[in-house]
């Protein structure tokens, strides 16, 4: 399958849009430049789906500051000079008591600037912004203190279109991954993404891979996700939706409890249906699609040509 690029990918099927804001946006709508991927360059490895609230690991070197407070008041910026964060951020608050179990969480708050009210001792204060994170180890005493995290995350608004036609958004899903050596597709770090919804990611390369529908409507895309920026990207699909029937004559009324199977040339199944008319939307290319219906089979050879929805009547025979 071909990859769409964003330039300066020589085969380009993807369409970016991308600027620098003043402000890195905390509900989506600007955009920023999409670098080349880099080969070699893994991101920063996000947090897998449902991890946001583990405890830290004492592992790797000290950032603990020596603090004289009770009250701890936090706040966020993002990497890149984009300023502070203003929504979107989660606060978890860990305290570490026995270094033989892990930290325990003591408070949480989605306020972009917290204040903690913490009692003296060793604390891990974590941040998470969409599937970026931050963490800061700090050592409480009796008097109050203040303290900021850096979040190196940009952001995704991803959508995609046929030709000059917008898909809507409701047909299409996205799945985002961290390569792996030479695996583009190494670790799945977000499933079904929708499309238009700003999707916060720590920087690094990302291989996209769009859905259009529930067949074989595929298309990919390597991304770049800097630093403080937000890129827009649309993927073009080759596709178009068909309607099967099974039929007596054609243009006549097609028979309720058929059991369509659609397949590839060499015979591979591409998708199964039951119904009078099911829709589904297919990749551009040649099909066979096989009718059941009483106890007996209909073949019929189709073709799909991208953005061209249409009918395919199976005739009885």
């Amino acid at each position: 399958m071909t990859l769409p690029f964003l330039r300066p990918f020589p085969a380009a099927l993807l369409i970016a849009l991308a600027w620098t804001p003043p402000a890195f946006p905390q509900d989506g709508g600007a955009t920023a430049p999409a670098a080349p991927p880099a080969a070699t360059t893994a991101p920063t490895t996000p947090p897998q789906p449902g991890q946001a609230g583990t405890p830290p690991t004492r592992t790797g070197p000290s950032t603990s500051v020596l603090r004289d407070g009770g009250t701890l008041a936090m706040s966020a910026v993002l990497g890149g000079l984009a300023g502070p964060i203003r929504t979107g951020i989660k606060w978890r608050v860990f305290r570490d008591v026995n270094p033989d179990e892990p930290p325990t969480l003591v408070v949480e708050s989605d306020i972009p600037a917290p204040v903690f009210t913490l009692d003296p001792g060793v604390y891990f204060v974590h941040a998470t912004y969409g599937l970026a994170s931050a963490t800061k180890r700090v050592v409480m005493g009796n008097a109050p203190t203040s303290e900021s995290l850096t979040i190196n995350a940009g952001g995704l608004v991803l959508s995609g279109n046929i030709g000059d036609t917008l898909i809507p958004p409701d047909r299409l899903s996205f799945n985002i991954y961290v390569p792996i050596g030479n695996d583009p597709e190494g670790r799945l770090v977000l499933e079904n993404a929708k499309a238009g919804h700003l999707i916060r990611l720590p920087e690094g390369t990302y291989r996209v891979v769009s859905n259009y529908g529930d067949s074989n409507a595929i298309q990919s895309a390597d991304l770049r996700v800097e630093a403080g920026k937000v890129t827009e990207a649309t993927l073009r699909h080759k596709a178009a939706t068909v309607t099967l029937k099974l039929v007596i004559t054609a243009g006549s009324e097609a028979l309720a409890n058929t059991t369509f199977s659609v397949l590839t040339p060499g015979g591979d199944t591409i998708r199964e249906a039951i119904g009078a008319f099911p829709s589904m939307t297919l990749a551009e290319g040649e099909y066979v699609v096989i009718a059941r219906n009483s106890g007996k089979v209909y073949t019929q050879e189709f073709s799909v040509k991208s953005g061209l929805d249409r009918d395919i009547e199976v005739l009885v025979k």
